[in-house]
């Protein structure tokens, strides 16, 4: 009896009640499940903006409080990679945890061509993203969602990290209720 192969794409570390959500979703399966973690790496160069543009309060000064030679840049890559290796552990453990059979790896390249050559490599059954809510993105079906659904042929779910499906189906006030 061959695998069920599934590849998850992650934004963050998984929680364990994360993990025991994705484990209900295959708890029918005769066959054994095997689930494939791809976690893309934060972009150091991009955190570096977004904090300077934090310091000046997102206007533009005569002399800014700090400059991108002042940054360590290869100290913020390896602080972002850590974190990345960190999440990556820790969700790997709450997958396993939850009596899951799980590998996984960080992914440096463009996500979704992460998440199709997996697939492929795999012989992956079905993928589910697991991401904060990105409105505008989803709105206009640039997420990672829709960009897979366009090019996988494969079953995509997409579930909102650190949310019981309840909240996410409007039964409950969820991570961004008000």
């Amino acid at each position: 009896m061959s695998d069920y192969d599934v590849v998850l794409l992650i934004e963050q570390a998984l929680t364990t009640a994360d993990a025991r959500q994705v484990r209900s979703l295959h708890e029918g399966l005769e066959e054994p499940v095997r689930y494939h973690v791809l976690l893309p790496m934060e972009d150091a160069a991009a955190r570096i903006e977004a904090a300077m543009g934090s310091l000046t309060g997102g206007e533009m000064l005569a002399s800014p409080a700090m400059t991108l030679t002042d940054v360590d840049l290869d100290a913020v890559r390896q602080d972002c990679r850590d974190r990345s290796v960190a999440d990556l552990e820790a969700t790997l453990a709450a997958l396993r945890t939850a009596g899951m059979s799980a590998e996984g790896r960080l992914v440096t390249d463009a996500p979704i061509d992460a998440l199709a050559a997996t697939i492929t490599q795999v012989d992956g059954r079905e993928v589910i993203i697991l991401t904060r809510p990105h409105v505008v993105a989803e709105f206009f079906h640039l997420d990672w969602t829709s960009q897979a659904r366009r090019r996988l042929g494969v079953p995509v779910l997409h579930l909102l990290e650190h949310e019981t499906f309840d909240e996410q189906a409007g039964g409950g006030e969820g991570a961004f209720g008000v």
